[in-house]
């Protein structure tokens, strides 16, 4: 990584939830944040937040947002948005890899079989397309010898979180930057998968709003999408980050190593304690 030079970063689905806030995060350091996301017109998402809404507040943030319209379920789309990139900059110094097909169908109850088999597409825009952004990526990633890839993932990857789709989709990408970092380490290119606490999203809003006093604990633990942001900065700032390549590391742990709150001045909890070790599989249910 190349300190003191403006950052060239690449937010896959930006439109709202996680992607929004760390896109918003990282513009506030100054940062050329290009974002991801699916027209609205084309969005199968009744939440609120729009691509052109998201790239706004990074530019009011102090960055500068850029939208760039790309399904992710679309190979020709995915290499499209990186040649802009290419165009634009020849270079990219951090891509988060966080645009997940997730349906809404994701917290219902009952076994899988029970579930519409759209919870797989997960597996296809966020697993499949985790890899192939990265592919496209990779050249832009090591013309300098350095940079950064953070998938967003979940304590799911390791104990039962709303199904197998879901657990198998954030296990194959904590595998998949286990396994990228080495290829990219002769590149001092770090890959990290970054666990991610409850996050408030507006999905998850919609969810614990509407019955606030069963939540509540939830509501005073959770974490904004904005603090992974943050995260991933520290990361990019970290001089021995080479030290933490191909690792699966819990965001509220990084903060507290950092030195990092919460927007809302809050330091989250770890959630190791419940969930257990992350190089274990677990048996907490959580739907």
């Amino acid at each position: 990584m190349n300190y003191g030079r403006e950052r060239i970063v690449l937010v896959t689905g930006a439109s709202r939830g996680a992607g929004r806030g760390i896109s918003i995060a990282l513009g506030a350091t100054g940062a050329t944040v290009y974002l991801t996301g699916r027209p609205e017109a084309d969005s199968n998402s009744n939440l609120a937040g729009t691509l052109l809404e998201t790239a706004q507040l990074v530019t009011n943030a102090g960055g500068e947002g850029i939208p760039l319209y790309c399904d992710h379920s679309s190979d020709e789309q995915t290499q499209s948005a990186l040649s802009e990139i290419q165009k634009e900059h020849g270079r990219l110094d951090i891509l988060v890899n966080n645009a997940t097909d997730i349906d809404d169908a994701i917290t219902d109850s009952g076994p899988f079989w029970e579930k519409p088999i759209s919870l797989c597409n997960l597996l296809d825009v966020g697993l499949r397309s985790h890899y192939l952004t990265t592919w496209h990526a990779a050249p832009l990633l090591i013309t300098d010898g350095g940079g950064l890839v953070v998938n967003t993932s979940s304590f799911g990857g390791r104990i039962y979180m709303h199904g197998p789709a879901y657990g198998a989709g954030k296990a194959g990408v904590d595998k998949m930057a286990h396994d990228m970092a080495v290829d990219f380490k002769p590149f001092e290119v770090a890959v990290i998968s970054l666990w991610m606490g409850l996050l408030l999203t507006e999905r998850t809003k919609r969810v614990l709003e509407s019955d606030q006093d069963s939540y509540q604990n939830l509501l005073d633990s959770a974490e904004t999408p904005e603090f992974t942001g943050r995260i991933i900065n520290a990361l990019a700032d970290d001089k021995d980050l080479h030290k933490l390549s191909g690792k699966v590391l819990i965001g509220a742990e990084l903060a507290r190593q950092y030195s990092i709150v919460d927007i809302n001045g809050r330091i989250p909890p770890s959630h190791r304690a419940i969930f257990g070790n992350p190089t274990e599989f677990g048996d907490t249910i959580v739907q």
